[in-house]
């Protein structure tokens, strides 16, 4: 066990987070926490780290056990390093080697003493060990994975906005492969493409993860635990979030009928008890039927702590056909050329979804369509009888900080009532007497989710969405789902959550090469296409390159048919192209694969060669002759590493492609 809680209870004042709960995280582990906004998600994180400690109950922690934990308050971090710089933080001991190295160096150039050049050769050897001589290249990938692009990687840290710099930390904590990963909404500063990466690192990643996530499709892909905290419990789940779904609502049911099956019992005993507990020859047996009741453990109502309430759109005006039209639109920000020359039209009954990686336009493009933002050249037309509302969090200025949430929404004009009001914003997680509390004391958060909900209360019949679930838990975002699957109007949002998008949408825009790509069906539609896209243009390269090469060694390509088994092929595709495909990409991997082998061996016996110079006393005599060994041992060292890495790949594609 790396870490876990032992009949642990955690109370803030009166409120109770978990009682009695006992949770073990094991090697290997990816665990998906979930559970409502504000039930302590992110406080039992903080019980794991030890920053709280548990009213009772202990926190076990092995101490060899390494932790990593991913969180906002990370924040408050402020250097002037650049991003590069950061991120090789990750590797403290490195670091700190390559300057021991340094200044052993200087020494050794100075004295050219015995036991200096000992130190000098440890320090050599324990950095190779710990693969110091590729730090540089790993944090470039995981940064460059992330979203960053060369020209940003000597930037200031400090020139970054915030979910940038939660990025660079997050790069860091993956270099430091610590036993236990702990992220807390790791997604919320990523976009789809930094989001894929890290789905795709996490899967290989060694330890152990828990990750607290309001993303299905992050869950579904990354974790095989689901650990819920529910009605001041942990609830278990061995399984992915889907899983966890179909099982909570058996566990549901079930414990339903418990319940129900005992409060008939409770009453039954209870008639009885009323009925003869003064009558004398049944008083001592309804006595001990009251001493049984008083001892029974009470089995929980499964009924879910928070209603269904649903939320409806009004739509009073049904508009044109069309409700929006660019033509030839084109939008820069000095050099930053945004989209060029783009046309697009927007339908009645479009649900369209804009997505894409960060600074490619979506917001841009959002606002220019709803008249907020100037555009170089190119036409704007709005439709007949349109009534739009537009929601992004940026623009939370217009809330009038003296009126109360409930004030706020009666503003709108929607002509609900205040109890359907009061019902409406518990969908965005103001419960109770929160609906009275000013706007003025909000959070950023807050905020954003009143503005959300002033936006779903219009009539409007065109809505247009800038992140709309970034502060809603699961179960409000199932419910905005729910009510923009019935809305009757049109819609254009931009979010980085694929469940939302695959569940809300009817048509794809992407951003590419500056101009609007449109893809007429759903999110997982569009995946599926994108995937198919991309493994026809893959064949279509391997197929020209085949081909040059049959154009440019025709005689080579014979004698390599000789000396080669043909792969294996079923009698009636023997003659496709798809197999001629499949045979020459074999003979090409094959051949790489004996090119490595050779000089993966030439390089060792090398490596070794100079392993035997550098523990030669004549060549520590001759400072030169000792500083071209070392450099050209180092060279070959990092060369076989590479190499190797190679090798691994080509003979994984060897398997694949001999399993066709």
């Amino acid at each position: 066990m790396l870490a876990g809680f032992q009949n642990v209870t955690f109370e803030f004042g009166a409120r109770a987070i978990v009682t009695e709960a006992t949770w073990h995280i094991q090697p290997g582990e990816r665990i998906g926490l979930i559970g409502y906004n504000g039930t302590g998600k992110s406080t039992l994180l903080k019980l794991l780290v030890g920053q709280y400690l548990p009213s009772a109950g202990t926190v076990e922690r092995s101490r060899s056990t390494s932790i990593g934990y991913l969180h906002q308050d990370l924040l408050s971090f402020d250097t002037e390093e650049s991003i590069l710089q950061v991120a090789l933080g990750a590797f403290e001991r490195v670091l700190e080697l390559e300057k021991e190295i340094e200044e052993i160096g200087k020494e050794l150039e100075r004295t050219g003493d015995e036991t200096t050049l000992l130190a000098y050769t440890d320090r050599l050897h324990e950095l190779e060990t710990l693969g110091g001589y590729n730090i540089h290249h790993r944090t470039e990938e995981v940064l460059q994975g992330l979203g960053f692009t060369n020209a940003d990687l000597q930037r200031p840290y400090k020139e970054f906005s915030g979910g940038w710099r939660m990025r660079v930390l997050l790069a860091k904590m993956i270099l430091q492969q610590p036993d236990l990963l702990l992220l807390d909404e790791p997604t919320n500063h990523l976009d789809m493409p930094s989001i894929e990466w890290l789905e795709k690192y996490l899967l290989h990643y060694q330890g152990s993860v828990v990750i607290v996530s309001h993303d299905k499709y992050f869950l579904n892909r990354m974790v095989n635990k689901i650990v819920e905290v529910y009605q001041q419990q942990l609830h278990i789940y061995n399984g992915n979030y889907d899983f966890y779904e179909k099982e909570k609502a058996i566990r549901i049911e079930m414990q339903q009928k418990a319940y129900e099956n005992q409060q008939d019992y409770i009453r039954q005993q209870e008639r009885f008890i009323e009925r003869f507990k003064a009558k004398a020859s049944k008083a001592a047996q309804a006595q001990s039927i009251m001493k049984r009741l008083d001892k029974l453990e009470r089995i929980e109502d499964a009924e879910l702590e928070r209603p269904d309430i649903r939320i409806n759109f009004r739509v009073d005006k049904v508009p044109g056909k069309v409700l929006a039209e660019l033509h030839n639109v084109s939008k820069s920000y000095g050099d930053n050329l945004i989209i060029k020359n783009s046309s697009v039209e927007i339908d009645r009954g479009d649900k369209i979804a804009l997505i894409g990686a960060n600074g490619k336009g979506k917001s841009t493009l959002l606002r220019i369509i709803a008249g907020i933002e100037t555009f170089d050249s190119g036409e704007r037309k709005w439709g007949h009888n349109v009534e739009e509302s537009f929601y992004a969090q940026h623009q939370l200025e217009a809330l009038n900080v003296n009126n109360t949430i409930l004030d706020e929404m009666r503003e709108c004009g929607s002509q609900m009532t205040d109890l359907e009001l009061r019902g409406l914003l518990g969908c965005f997680l103001f419960s109770g007497d929160d609906s009275d509390k000013k706007i003025r004391v909000l959070s950023g958060g807050e905020k954003a989710r009143v503005a959300l909900a002033k936006t779903i209360v219009s009539k409007a019949n065109f809505l247009m969405l800038d992140e709309p679930t970034n502060h809603l838990d699961m179960h409000s975002c199932d419910l905005l789902i729910d009510a923009l699957d019935k809305y009757q109007g049109s819609l254009v949002l931009v979010s980085h959550d694929r469940y939302f998008v695959s569940k809300t949408a009817n048509k794809i825009w992407e951003i590419v090469d500056h101009e609007i790509k449109e893809f007429k069906g759903g999110y997982d539609e569009w995946v599926a296409w994108k995937e198919r896209m991309a493994r026809l243009e893959a064949e279509s390269k391997k197929a020209e390159k085949a081909e040059k090469n049959e154009k440019t060694a025709p005689q080579q390509k014979e004698k390599e048919k000789e000396k080669e088994p043909a792969p294996k092929e079923t009698p009636a595709a023997s003659n496709t192209p798809i197999n001629k495909e499949l045979k020459k990409e074999l003979q090409k991997q094959q051949k790489r694969f004996q090119q490595l082998e050779q000089q993966i061996a030439e390089l060792k016996v090398r490596k070794d060669k100079l392993e035997k110079a550098l523990s030669d006393p004549e060549i520590y005599a001759d400072k030169n002759k000792f500083r071209e060994a070392e450099s050209a041992y180092q060279q070959a060292a990092g060369e076989v590493e590479k190499l190797n890495k190679e090798y691994e790949t080509v003979f994984e594609k060897l398997m694949e492609l001999e399993g066709q």
